[in-house]
């Protein structure tokens, strides 16, 4: 049989001696531990400053291109708003070709003409007839086919050749 027999007394650690312990084995775990965390955090700082320089140089490409490519907008604006004008022109010259092709397939051989004006949407016509129910009826038939949204019988009047008469048309259907 074996005895073991301690002699010593059972000493109480005091706070201190806790500490110490605590230190010597423990804190060189927390250090590591801290040091790869910086680490990790100091490369991953590098990795975002680099993200941030090559952002900054990718935004720097895009203005010299904006810069480069600026005349060449302005000058497509120009050329659109060019083509919509002219687009709007020659619109507008069709529908007067229109009314007048219309106006020349109606107008009545009786009629001598002395004066076709154009402005804009209205057209008036000045001329000569020989007979008044000529007069009437072309009227009458500007009226019923309602071509044009106003038609207007302006001036009539007797003279030496005939009878005087002018018409205002105006916007085109």
């Amino acid at each position: 049989m074996k005895y073991k027999i301690n002699l010593l007394s059972i000493r109480k650690e005091n706070t201190v001696d806790r500490v110490i312990y605590f230190a010597l084995n423990y804190l060189r775990y927390i250090l590591v531990v801290t040091q790869i965390v910086v680490i990790i955090v100091f490369f991953y700082r590098i990795n975002i400053d680099q993200e941030i320089v090559d952002l900054q140089d990718a935004i720097n490409q895009k203005r010299e291109i904006i810069l480069i490519a600026q005349p060449l907008i302005k000058e497509a604006k120009l050329s659109s708003t060019k083509l919509k004008e002219a687009e709007r022109i020659i619109r507008e010259q069709q529908h007067v070709l229109s009314a007048m092709d219309y106006l020349l397939s109606v107008f009545p051989e009786a009629f001598t003409l002395s004066k076709l004006k154009v402005e804009g949407q209205t057209i008036s016509i000045n001329g000569v007839s020989n007979d008044v129910a000529v007069i009437r009826s072309f009227y009458s038939r500007m009226q019923q086919e309602k071509k044009f949204k106003k038609t207007s019988l302006i001036n009539l009047k007797k003279v030496e050749t005939g009878i005087e008469f002018t018409f205002e048309l105006s916007d085109f259907i």
